[in-house]
């Protein structure tokens, strides 16, 4: 083996979980510090609906696309080199976010880079681990990289909002976008190989056979619907805090760190069940179909710690999902081309169901003045998964 690789190659997923952390600190900065980016701009209620859907939405756009377009490359061009481009790509969006930051269009235009650079980074994520690890290792090996989101989430309010308050915004993502770059890019040097020297791809797949897999289809239209709630609250619930439920945006900090910490505990916990039992699909659609019932709870509550504690319940629901998201996946697809496949999955559920979540929510605020109509739309969402994965079970039992 080689000297770059630990004898452990559960350091591997770690790794991966680091640079999964830079990537969503750049990709959700915007949404924490939307309300100060806001005041900055000048803009009323219905402004932040009608503008801000266009900041989170252009991110989506090409990081949808591009994964479609570019995974199958990426896979070819090798995953480690893929992962390293990426990551460099994304850090210097974020940092060039300070000094061209000023105009609206500029803003826009970087997120539709930045969406371009972190586009390949999860597929290859996803061929990595399809590589150094077994079927019924995956579960966890998917999560502890997919914590990284969770982590992300959880801890970036304690980094940004107090940061943004002493430099401003623009300063903020510059700092962290290069602080990231010098953490991730020499743990990839160090650790991460394509794959183990005895891998071999299958003899008997073919390159476009998963395509014509019905099976895929569902489950890619079940990670839409998926996609549309994950990155709806992502988006969306700092501003509804703040604007619906009284919480000043110096205070978000800690009701955010209770929400997405839900999140990771339910993401290990999750994977460890599924991995456990084989019952990934059916966890999901259970999980899903409360998840959407807790949702709509929040309507009916007014005490803001009692929402942000529905809130962090709805998170930990929605995990039984992104659990068990890529390890069903890559049971659908050839070994070879899980990459390519993770695009395909990756870049129609952001494409669809990431700009729905900044779109939809954002053009329901922009209507009607009200965020609590905005977040009520995820219910619907999560109740299609839920749904859906039942479809799929009885399909895989069939099958």
């Amino acid at each position: 083996m080689s000297r770059a690789i630990p004898s452990n190659r559960w350091v591997i997923p770690c790794v991966l979980a680091v640079t999964v952390f830079v990537h969503y600190i750049d990709r959700n900065n915007m949404a924490i510090a939307m309300p100060q980016i806001a005041a900055d701009f000048g803009w009323s209620e219905r402004e932040i609906g009608a503008k801000g859907q266009f900041l989170m939405g252009a991110f989506y756009f090409t990081f949808g696309l591009m994964q479609i377009v570019l995974s199958p490359l990426a896979e070819r061009f090798g995953p480690k080199r893929s992962l390293m481009l990426a990551i460099t790509g994304f850090s210097l969006c974020t940092i060039l976010m300070y000094p061209l930051g000023g105009s609206l269009l500029v803003l826009i235009g970087l997120r539709l880079l930045l969406g371009t650079a972190e586009s390949v980074h999860m597929p290859m994520n996803s061929a990595i681990v399809s590589r150094w690890f077994a079927p019924h290792e995956r579960g966890r090996a998917n999560s502890i990289y997919g914590a990284g989101i969770l982590v992300a989430l959880m801890t970036a309010p304690w980094l940004i909002v107090p940061l943004t308050e002493r430099f401003g915004w623009r300063l903020t993502f510059a700092l962290l976008g290069l602080a990231g770059l010098i953490i991730s890019l020499p743990l990839v040097a160090r650790y991460i190989e394509d794959q183990p020297p005895d891998w071999r791809p299958s003899a008997s797949s073919k390159q476009i056979t998963f395509l014509r897999d019905g099976r895929l289809w569902l489950y890619i239209l079940a990670g839409v619907f998926n996609a549309f709630c994950v990155f709806g609250v992502l988006n969306w619930l700092p501003t509804y805090l703040t604007h619906t439920k009284g919480i000043a945006f110096s205070a978000l900090s800690f009701p955010l760190f209770v929400v997405f910490l839900a999140g990771v505990v339910g993401i290990l916990s999750w994977a460890v069940v599924g991995d456990r039992t084989g019952r990934r699909v059916e966890l999901a659609s259970a999980g899903l179909l409360l998840d959407g019932g807790v949702v709509w709870g929040t309507a009916y509550v007014h005490s803001p710690a009692m929402v942000v504690g529905l809130f962090a319940l709805a998170v930990f629901l929605q995990s039984t999902y992104n659990a068990q998201e890529f390890a069903t996946l890559q049971q659908l697809l050839p070994p070879e081309r899980v990459g390519a496949g993770t695009g395909l999955y990756n870049g129609l559920t952001v494409l669809l169901g990431g700009v729905g979540g900044s779109f939809i929510p954002g053009t329901l605020v922009s209507l009607t003045g009200s965020f609590q109509i905005g977040m009520l739309s995820l219910v619907g969402g999560a109740w299609c998964v839920a749904l859906l994965m039942a479809g799929l079970s009885i399909w895989l039992v069939k099958r």
